[in-house]
């Protein structure tokens, strides 16, 4: 009777097979790393997209439009806006309802040329007088590619008050979206014609580089709008 004889691995082979098996396990968990990494960064891909399509809804608005006239709504057309400038009233203590009026009374009165696309009460109120797709009279040589926003001040200073200025904020980064525009395109009538308009940020540039800092931090926490608005 023959006996078969098992065949031994020298000790040549064992430490060839170990390696193998070595190799075999490092390329599994290897291959299972690089799924793990891919599967992140499509995912942190897709949350990116989600982000960006993060849309700001307008701040509340109280639309009373100004009565079409040549002293305070002419009715002419934007045709491209190219910024945005911040004014003060120049009138202590006025709400926005009593600026608009003003606005409003020019038709008759014939006092000026003037008016704002939009007035920001002393209780954060928004007030809009006209479209932003037509001219205001309120930055000279630049109302004819500007949006004009005037803001109420409780004194003398022309400081805006937290309500006030927090509107601010959030109706400058919105039309900052609409228009597809930047903090490099809000001005202040200051920076048109030298008046000092709106005044605490014509004195204090400190207060007007942080406006703008906190419309940028705004739009990086709540998107800016890209689609059509008021």
């Amino acid at each position: 009777m023959t006996v078969k004889r098992k065949h031994k691995l020298t000790k040549k082979q064992k430490k060839q097979l170990l390696l193998e098996i070595v190799i075999l396990i490092l390329a599994t968990i290897g291959a299972f790393t690089l799924v793990f990494w891919i599967g992140r960064g499509v995912a942190g891909v897709i949350s990116g997209r989600q982000e960006k399509k993060v849309v700001q809804t307008p701040p509340p608005l109280d639309v009373e439009l100004l009565s079409i006239n040549k002293y305070s709504r002419p009715g002419v057309a934007l045709e491209k806006v190219n910024g945005i400038v911040i004014h003060y009233t120049a009138n202590p203590g006025s709400t926005a309802m009593q600026n608009r009026s003003y606005f409003e009374g020019l038709k008759d009165s014939h006092e000026t040329m003037a008016s704002s696309h939009f007035i920001i009460g002393l209780d954060g109120e928004i007030v809009q007088c006209i479209p932003t797709a037509e001219i205001s009279y309120a930055s000279n040589e630049r109302n004819a590619d500007t949006i004009s926003i005037e803001c109420c001040h409780p004194d003398e200073t022309g400081a805006f008050n937290e309500a006030t200025y927090d509107s601010l904020v959030s109706l400058t980064a919105y039309l900052i979206g609409k228009f597809d525009l930047s903090t490099e395109d809000v001005i202040r009538h200051y920076d048109i014609t030298q008046k000092m308009c709106p005044r605490y940020y014509v004195e204090h540039e400190d207060a007007w580089e942080e406006f703008l800092s906190d419309v940028d931090r705004y739009i990086q926490e709540n998107g800016a709008v890209k689609k059509d608005g008021t």
